[in-house]
């Protein structure tokens, strides 16, 4: 159901400023561009949304601190840092799709799997023998929960996800449609020296061939902390001895491939189609852009930034700022890029001279003769 508020219990909700009249009514969030109804909460954070604002029938706005806000609007809250009002917001007015109380009569709850009073399970769900779902976690239709698996408290797992065996996953995580969470890994071994062994070791491909791929199985699984969220499609392998590892409050996007015996650390943002190779390391709060690639056994330190569509073959110091493929720093990435732009006039110029060199040439030449 849409959530009805009045802008006096919004203000008090994000602790902000309230001018006009608290006891208007607002139903839903809105765009400047997308007012549907005078119960719309227009949003006019951005100082360039201001003049939407001019000659409309809104009345309740959210804006900028210190905002010059048209007369004919009845109510106005300010705010600071506009994308965290805009958290605090959307979590207010959000609307969860409900799973109804219980454990749904199609659900498969197997002996010995511990469910706790208050979880929720939605239909065609599968609860595995050892496996336990703590307090408060809401589990959507067509789930599927592995042996000895553990959900913390207060968990959100969307329809089709699929949680292997002995995965732990910490309090308050959101998993989204269709996510794997402790699928093998991707590790084979062959009899002889590989083509990639090879490469690796000389540079060439040589004389190697992949005759055989011998399987070698995951033993690990997955350790995932508190509060952390992973995006639809996307997969974690489980790890070949020990665990692949994922840290608290860290935010995982779709389609994002995290391979076995990985580390990633605390409050990362991992952006879409991210792949991340068997058993590298990555520190705490960085920040991998979208469809970032990072090589297997590479350690990227604490606070780094990649930009998106970098490729991480190498070590990185904390703190950087990298991109491109092979991934390195900003600053020599824009070098490069205006070393570049030079060659074409530094090209022509030496064309340019090396004409004249040769006429000189020709016409000293001619003397001779």
């Amino acid at each position: 159901m849409p959530k009805t508020l009045t802008m006096k219990e919004v203000a008090q909700t994000l602790g902000a400023d309230l001018g006009g009249d608290g006891s208007v009514v607002v139903t839903r969030l809105a765009h400047p561009a997308d007012v549907r109804s005078v119960r719309d909460l227009v949003l006019a954070m951005d100082p360039a949304l201001m003049p939407l604002l001019a000659d409309t029938a809104i009345e309740a706005v959210i804006v900028p601190k210190g905002a010059d806000v048209p007369s004919s609007i009845k109510a106005w809250i300010e705010v600071g840092r506009s994308r965290v009002a805009l958290a605090q917001l959307t979590r207010l007015f959000e609307e969860p799709v409900e799973v109804p109380e219980g454990i749904h009569p199609t659900a498969v709850i197997e002996e010995g799997a511990y469910i706790a009073p208050d979880v929720r399970i939605g239909a065609f769900s599968y609860i595995c023998a050892g496996a336990e779902v703590g307090v408060s976690s809401v589990i959507h239709p067509q789930v599927y929960i592995g042996p000895c698996a553990s959900i913390g408290a207060g968990s959100l797992i969307y329809a089709g996800a699929r949680i292997g065996a002995r995965v732990k996953i910490g309090a308050r995580a959101i998993v989204h449609f269709n996510a794997s969470i402790g699928a093998d890994g991707f590790s084979f071994v062959t009899p002889q020296t590989s083509s990639v062994e090879a490469a690796r070791e000389t540079g060439f491909v040589g004389g190697a061939k992949n005759l055989e791929l011998m399987r070698i199985a995951s033993l690990g699984a997955v350790e995932i902390g508190d509060d952390v969220e992973i995006g639809a499609n996307t997969s974690i392998d489980r790890g070949t001895i020990v665990s692949t590892r994922i840290g608290s409050g860290t935010k995982i996007d779709n389609q994002v491939q995290v391979g076995h015996n990985v580390v990633i650390g605390e409050n990362c943002m991992i952006c879409g189609r991210v792949g991340i190779a068997g058993s590298a390391v990555i520190g705490n709060r960085v920040v991998l852009g979208g469809a970032v690639g990072v090589a297997d056994h590479v350690r990227i330190g604490d606070d780094t930034v990649a930009m998106a569509m970098s490729g991480i073959a190498g070590n990185i110091a904390p703190r950087s700022l990298v991109g491109g493929a092979p991934a390195k720093p900003r600053k020599k990435i824009i070098e490069d890029m205006r070393a570049l732009h030079r060659v074409k006039p530094l090209a022509e110029k030496v064309d340019m001279l090396t004409k004249r060199l040769e006429a000189l040439e020709g016409k000293k030449s001619g003397r001779k003769n």
